[in-house]
Parts: structure tokens; sequence; C-alpha cells
């Protein structure tokens, strides 16, 4: 199989919060964007993090039970982010799906994030080039 870059395959439509926002309206943005993750930059747009839909549950569980919506994003994102080039190749990234358990890697051009790219957006261009 040729190289394929995976800015070739990666969605351009990422949702963005920081790490001082409300979870309330965060998780709200990540439910409108239809996203399983949105990336937490800080006020000089330097990626610090993800807010995956898991990490959501506590604070949703928590207001579900005590009617109440308490902390930001900060208290709640996951700070480790995997992540990769946008010229990377398609089957070096399908390994790193297979070598973590992440379902979205944020896409990286000179530092800044440009894109996510999706497990299931992977298999099915494997499919299609296999």
């Amino acid at each position: 199989m040729s190289a394929i870059p995976i800015q070739s395959i990666m969605r351009r439509d990422v949702p963005f919060v920081m790490p001082g926002d409300p979870i309330r309206r965060a998780v709200a943005q990540l439910v409108a964007a239809d996203s399983p993750v949105a990336v937490v930059r800080d006020a000089g747009g330097a990626m610090v993090g993800l807010l995956t839909q898991k990490d959501c549950f506590r604070p949703v569980l928590h207001a579900g039970y005590y009617q109440e919506w308490t902390g930001q994003v900060a208290d709640f994102m996951s700070p480790e982010v995997v992540s990769v080039a946008a010229d990377e190749d398609l089957m070096h990234v399908a390994e790193m799906f297979q070598a973590h358990p992440h379902r979205v890697f944020p896409v990286l051009s000179a530092g800044q994030v440009v894109g996510l790219v999706h497990r299931s957006d992977v298999l099915a261009r494997l499919l299609r080039e296999g």
C-alpha cells in the first residue's frame, strides 16, 4: 500500500474548550458537535488535554443525582494526550490505534491542532485500500 498521509482522512471540525470553562457548557458543546472528544487548549492556543465523552460521565451523573453542576473542564479532562502529525502515514496511525485504547487522536501541524482522526475512519480507509 502506498503512503497515505493522515491529513487526507482527518476531520477538520474540532470542538475546542478551555480548562476554565464550566463543565456543563463543555458537555453541551460535545453533544452539539456529536464528537467523542473536545480539544482543551489554553489562552495561547496550546493543547493542554482532551475532554472525552467518558470524562463527562462523572459530572453528568453528579448533576443527575444532586441536581447541580459543579466543576470546570480542568477538573475532568485527560491531560495525557497521544497525538499524530498531519503528515503521518495511515499505516503507522493504524498501529497506534492498535497499541492505545483511544478512539480519536488529535492531528497536529506546526504544533497546532488541525483536525481529529477517528479510529473508525482509519479502519474504513484500510478496508477500502486492502
